[in-house]
């Protein structure tokens, strides 16, 4: 399975998850073989968001094979975007899991629960996505 982690500069399972995802600097892709033991760790850099609004990442993602993405709160469109290509979106509490490496063991661990469409951000800026 792979999953990409919204990230700041460098990347990396060390590196600060990023407060939104459609404007991170890097996505941290993790490789888990089987679901339970981190095979690969590589680094994408984001697109411009401007180009394509927050669809940008999700063609990313796609391209980058992506399977899962976990965010700390996403918009309704990239999430219909995700669903679109067969991304799950996991919801992962920024507050308590503040690097890449800490949402991939709580993942491991199934303590992630899979993003509903009633729980996107309504676009008030309150929302970290």
């Amino acid at each position: 399975m792979r999953i990409a982690i919204p990230t700041n500069s460098p990347g990396g399972l060390d590196a600060e998850r990023s407060d939104h995802f459609g404007h991170c600097d890097i996505f941290t892709l993790v490789d888990l073989d089987e679901g339970k033991d981190i095979k690969d760790v590589t680094i994408i850099k984001n697109g411009d968001h401007e180009a394509g609004g927050c669809m940008v990442p999700v063609k990313i993602l796609q391209d980058a094979g992506a399977e899962a993405i976990i965010v700390g709160g996403i918009g309704a469109r990239p999430m219909r975007g995700f669903a679109d290509a067969g991304i799950t979106v996991y919801f992962a509490d920024r507050s308590s899991m503040k690097t890449a490496q800490d949402v991939v063991h709580g993942l491991i661990a199934a303590q992630l629960p899979v993003m509903q469409a009633d729980q996107v951000c309504q676009g008030s800026g309150n929302c970290h996505h």
